[in-house]
């Protein structure tokens, strides 16, 4: 499948349509980009308009002159900003995921080894910071249910294309029926899960400012994301409450370097070249 490309606009956009009323849309985090949803399929504008509607994001009719914006194409839905990098979207089919899932290394993966699902069949996770649902694919490929909880209206419309593509796929149709996709702040919907919807394992993966050298560095998934999403300043508190309903662990992703999230000292260490994962058992 060629890989989707952003349309370059060479005029002025419309005036974005009224957000619909919802009360379960998130309103963006303040001072992020604003990005709306643009079709240029004809025969896909419906669900560009069912897109913005479920995730609370403007439908514009063409791409802004400048910024980001979501591209419903023939194929994918692609986060665009020519004037910064390429293309951005969520991808469970093709590319880096395939490979990853015919020769990825089975249950021995580090994240796997992380949550605990080695040498079990299947396990039920929650990724509180699902982003592009990369390590959750992996995990659902490996047998483990996931729900994946993304609090930003733009990943969430990303991971839910994503899903539809990967569910229409015979390859990988019976790992996208074990995920769920959630948009909710993670904080607060896992304070209020009933005892009966705990999961056993809650993963995180924030997502800081990158400083220096790293920041020149920063793939450009990395660049979008801190545009239009922003960075999880709150991923201390986040931690806490993940340790309040999980059942058997948290799990953190991290910068081989970072500080440990709430300067608390995890359970258990996984370090590898660039990234480490704290593991604090679960006391509940």
């Amino acid at each position: 499948m060629p890989t989707p490309r952003c349309k370059t606009p060479d005029s002025p956009p419309p005036h974005p349509a009224t957000l619909p009323e919802m009360a379960a849309a998130l309103p963006p985090p303040a001072a992020l980009a604003q990005v709306g949803v643009v079709c240029t399929d004809p025969l896909r504008c419906a669900e560009a308009d069912a897109l913005a509607q479920r995730f609370g994001l403007p439908r514009w009719d063409a791409p802004p002159a400048a910024g980001y914006w979501l591209e419903l194409n023939p194929t994918h839905l692609v986060l665009c900003n020519p004037d910064r990098h390429g293309g951005v979207w969520a991808e469970f089919v093709e590319g880096a995921a395939a490979h990853r899932r015919q020769f990825g290394g089975g249950k021995g993966q580090p994240v796997a080894k992380a949550v605990g699902l080695k040498g079990r069949e299947t396990l039920d996770v929650v990724d509180a910071t699902a982003g592009l649902g990369r390590d959750a694919f992996v995990l659902a490929s490996l047998g483990a249910t996931v729900r994946l909880v993304e609090r930003s209206p733009v990943a969430a419309a990303l991971l839910a294309d994503a899903l539809t593509r990967a569910q229409q796929h015979p390859d990988t149709a019976p790992i996208a029926a074990r995920m769920t996709l959630i948009h909710a702040e993670a904080q607060d919907w896992l304070a209020n899960l009933p005892a009966e919807a705990r999961p056993e394992v809650v993963f995180l993966d924030p997502m800081f400012p990158e400083k220096g050298k790293q920041a020149a560095a920063a793939k450009k998934e990395m660049q979008a994301f801190q545009q239009v999403i922003g960075d999880d300043e709150d991923s201390d508190a986040l931690l806490l409450a993940a340790l309040a309903v999980a059942t058997r662990r948290v799990t953190v992703k991290r910068p081989r370097l970072g500080r440990p999230l709430v300067g608390a000292t995890p359970s258990l260490q996984l370090i590898g070249k660039s990234t480490r994962f704290d593991v604090y058992f679960s006391r509940t």
